[in-house]
C-alpha cells in the first residue's frame, strides 16, 4: 500500500528535510511541496492525499486553520518546533506530532504508525477482502495521553464502559480512552470477545467461571444482565456441542 504524501512548511530547509526522509520510505509517494496554506488547498482541491506533513506556524493561514476548513481530512503528522499544540494536535485527531529537529528514527515511527493506521481502516471498510489480504489484525489502536496505543487483542481481559469514555483491562495495565461500547464493540471479534452488561464486554477466553448473574475473570467479578444472558449461555451451549 502506497501513502500519496504532501509536505506543508514556509521554511524551504525544512521542506527539503520532509522530502528527502520520504524517499528514504518505500512506501511513500510525495505528491508535491507547498510552502503556503493557499498554495495546499488548491492541491488538495486537484490531487488525492492520504497524508499531509503539517507545519502549525505559517503566513496567513496556519496549520491548524487549514486542517480546521478540510472537509475531508487525510491523515495528519504535525510537523513544528513548539510543543505547546501538542494538546490541540490530539484533540484534532492527528496522528503523530514531529518535534523540530528530529531524527530520521522518529520520522519513521510516525510514518509506520500513520500506514499502521490506513491498513487498520482499509481492513475494517473491506472486511469481504479479508482472506485476500491475510487474516484480521490481533491488535487495534486506541488514543489515550496524547498517544496512540497499540493493544494485542490476546492481552485484553474485559473492558469496562464509564460514560463517554471506556477502560481496557489488558493483562499489564488498564487503559483509558474516549470511546463509546458500541463502537469498541464493533471492532473486537465476536468470536473472541461477549458484550455480558451494558458497561461490560469481556474476552471469552479469560472467563474463569460462571454464575447466574455473575461471571469472573481473575479476581474480578462482572455482572451479566439478564439483556445480555441468554446470548452468553447460548455460546456456551454452542461450544460444548461443538467439541
Amino acid at each position: 500500500m502506497m501513502i500519496r504524501c504532501l509536505a506543508i512548511d514556509d521554511e524551504r530547509l525544512a521542506l527539503e528535510l520532509i522530502e528527502d526522509n520520504i524517499r528514504k520510505v518505500p512506501f511513500l509517494e510525495l505528491v508535491q511541496t507547498c510552502r503556503s496554506a493557499t498554495e495546499a488547498m488548491e492541491v488538495l482541491r486537484n490531487r488525492p492525499v492520504d497524508l499531509l506533513f503539517l507545519d502549525i506556524q505559517m503566513p496567513d493561514i496556519s496549520g491548524i486553520q487549514l486542517l480546521k476548513s478540510l472537509l475531508h481530512k487525510p491523515l495528519v503528522i504535525f510537523t513544528t518546533a513548539f510543543s505547546n499544540y501538542a494538546t490541540e494536535g490530539f484533540d484534532l485527531d492527528v496522528i503523530d506530532y514531529l518535534l523540530k529537529p528530529y531524527p530520521f528514527e522518529r520520522f519513521l515511527k510516525a510514518v509506520n504508525k500513520a500506514h499502521e493506521y490506513m491498513d487498520l481502516r482499509e481492513r475494517a471498510a473491506n472486511p469481504s477482502n479479508a482472506k485476500e489480504t491475510g487474516p484480521a489484525p490481533a491488535f487495534l489502536f486506541v488514543k489515550a495521553d496524547y498517544k496512540l496505543y497499540k493493544i494485542n487483542l490476546k492481552d485484553i481481559l474485559y473492558i469496562e464502559g464509564l460514560k463517554d469514555y471506556i477502560k481496557i483491562y489488558c493483562s499489564d495495565k488498564p487503559i483509558v480512552t474516549q470511546m463509546s461500547m458500541k463502537s469498541m464493540e464493533e471492532k473486537l471479534p465476536p468470536q473472541d470477545f461477549i458484550r455480558v452488561h451494558r458497561s461490560f464486554i469481556v474476552a471469552f477466553d479469560k472467563i474463569d467461571f460462571i454464575q447466574k448473574h455473575m461471571l469472573t475473570i481473575g479476581k474480578k467479578e462482572i455482572p451479566v444482565s439478564e439483556h445480555y444472558r441468554d446470548q452468553l449461555f447460548k455460546i456456551i451451549h454452542q461450544e460444548k456441542t461443538s467439541e
